[in-house]
């Protein structure tokens, strides 16, 4: 005899046997048979505190577990607050289920409250730029194709968000059980990786600049040996800071915004082989290189070919495929005897620095080195997107690749808060840090609420000038004045925080800070620390135009 059961139950056991834990959003009542079959099978609903803020925290989720995530928001506003998740998700390739309810189908064509058909607002429609598939359920024998569809979608290719959007009436209704799982990837591997090897074989100045792409491989083992085995410097992008040890004798630093003089000193110098590998570069990724300082030759790992050969207009080989596998072929082709090594010595481009003496408000350059020597090697960093990460990015050592993230895409203010939230929840044993601004916390920090309640203890460390950095030095530099980028009432993060049930601490110095970490360390509890930044320093972004 077939089984027949709900479909939000059907969905709810498919959660659980995929190992999904959490699932983060708010409740509305379309929704609601979905929440009540997830807690009877014993996965906990996170209430976030915006629906921005649950997808976040699912996006972090799913990178923390390196699978699926949910979200699920109501119809109407519930489903375009997760728009600006989903698009940072799929900025991130991170495979999240973003779930939105709807009325039910037989009052379609009526006036309704927070309708998200083609009537109201076509949620649907408005999910597709931001996610891989976006579609509605409006029938209960189409739910098992639109669901299987879905999930091969966001783990084919590039990985990426996904949306359904599932009426009320069907949601409730009972169909025969069935059972799917989580797509098997299988990566080919790239055709042209012996024109690949010539190249790098070939002698000249070499860099290998790598960006976020390695993360989502988790291809840290193999770019260190292509760098090692040829002994080529290695630079990051923005986004790809955290994919390489910052004290590797081949390391440049990072390149782009929040570059150190290191790696631009390097490039200046002339290239004749860059091999980029997991990056668009980005205006961001490329700030401060001009034609005149081109390589003669780019190799480009990635694994979609839209921005290949875009930015960096020369003669460019596409190696087309997931990272991780095409370096392991390249690995398997490689005849070591013929490799023309070229010395190197990271010395001939180190820039000292001016001693500058602490300051109060301190410098964000003396808050960011007193975090690299108190945290923990092992501690994972998720840097929100303001100047605030720019000086992580140029300061901040990594010791362990795939410690640091950053987005240098997309670049949601505030997105970090999540992220963080939901790596914790995701793996609860995990050192988490997010370094984020009094900007990004006007944003989102209300989900530190959320951290509080469902005990996800991250550190969150709040730079606090009063002030939208970037776009504040940006507007000055360019346009000469600045306009709208002051608080007229600073963000008082430690009171807000107070309230909110987590431990805080306020730091004007150093030796405060370093403090503040030490015992959040050592606390069980979700602890926030506010360092008050000198409003007049500089931020290292200023070569974007």
């Amino acid at each position: 005899m077939v089984k027949m059961k709900r479909i939000s139950e059907i969905l709810a056991i498919h959660f659980k046997k995929w190992g999904i834990n959490h699932i983060f959003g708010i409740p509305g009542k379309p929704v609601t048979p979905l929440i009540l079959d997830l807690y009877n099978n014993g996965i906990e609903f996170v209430l976030s505190k915006h629906e921005s803020g649950a997808g976040f925290e699912a996006a972090g989720y799913a990178l923390m577990n390196n699978k699926l995530a949910v979200a699920i928001g109501t119809s109407g506003p519930g489903g375009t607050n997760l728009l600006t998740s989903a698009g940072q998700a799929k900025a991130s390739h991170l495979p999240v289920l973003f779930i939105t309810g709807h009325p039910s189908t037989k009052d379609s064509g009526k006036a309704l409250g927070q309708d998200s058909t083609m009537f109201g607002t076509d949620i649907v429609k408005m999910f597709e730029p931001v996610t891989k598939f976006s579609a509605r359920v409006e029938r209960a024998d189409t739910f098992k194709s639109y669901f299987q569809h879905a999930i091969e979608k966001a783990y084919s290719g590039v990985k990426g968000p996904v949306h359904l959007s599932i009426a009320a009436d069907v949601l409730a209704e009972s169909i025969a059980e069935f059972e799917i799982d989580l797509p098997e990837v299988i990566y080919p591997v790239a055709p042209n990786l012996d024109k690949c090897k010539d190249l790098i074989n070939r002698p000249g100045k070499k860099v290998i600049f790598l960006g976020k792409g390695v993360h989502s491989s988790r291809a840290y083992r193999e770019v260190k040996m292509l760098a090692e085995i040829f002994n080529i410097p290695v630079m990051t992008t923005p986004g790809g800071k955290g994919v390489f040890e910052s004290n590797h004798h081949l390391s440049l630093g990072a390149y782009g915004l929040g570059g150190t003089e290191e790696s631009s000193a390097y490039v200046e110098c002339g290239l004749d082989l860059m091999i980029v590998i997991g990056t668009k570069l980005s205006d961001m990724s490329v700030a401060g290189l001009k034609p005149s300082n081109f390589p003669k030759n780019v190799i480009h790992f990635d694994f979609d070919q839209t921005f290949i050969g875009k930015t960096i207009q020369v003669e460019t080989l596409p190696i087309i495929g997931d990272i991780k596998t095409n370096l392991n072929a390249l690995f398997d082709k490689l005849n070591y005897k013929e490799i023309t090594k070229m010395p190197f010595n990271i010395y001939d481009y180190k820039m000292e620095e001016p001693f500058k003496e602490s300051q109060s408000p301190m410098s964000a350059v003396e808050a960011v080195k007193v975090m690299s020597a108190t945290l923990d090697e092992d501690t994972i960093i998720f840097g929100d997107d303001g100047s605030h990460t720019f000086y992580g990015i140029k300061y901040y050592d990594v010791k362990i690749p795939g410690t640091f993230y950053f987005d240098d895409v997309f670049g949601t203010m505030g997105h970090a808060i999540g992220y963080s939230i939901g790596a914790k929840l995701s793996s609860p044993k995990a050192k988490i840090v997010c370094l984020t601004g009094d900007g990004c916390t006007f944003m989102h920090g209300t989900e530190i609420s959320t951290a509080v309640n469902y005990g996800a203890n991250v550190i969150f460390v709040v730079f606090n000038n009063g002030k939208i950095d970037m776009v504040d030095t940006g507007m000055t530099l360019h346009l000469g004045k600045a306009v709208g980028t002051v608080y007229k009432t600073m963000l008082d993060v430690q009171k807000f925080a107070e309230s909110m049930g987590a431990l805080s601490f306020k730091c004007f110095d150093a030796k405060e800070l370093e403090d503040a970490i030490e015992k959040a360390k050592l606390a069980n509890t979700t602890v926030v620390i506010e360092v008050m930044i000198d409003p007049l320093e500089i931020p290292p972004t200023t070569r974007r135009g």
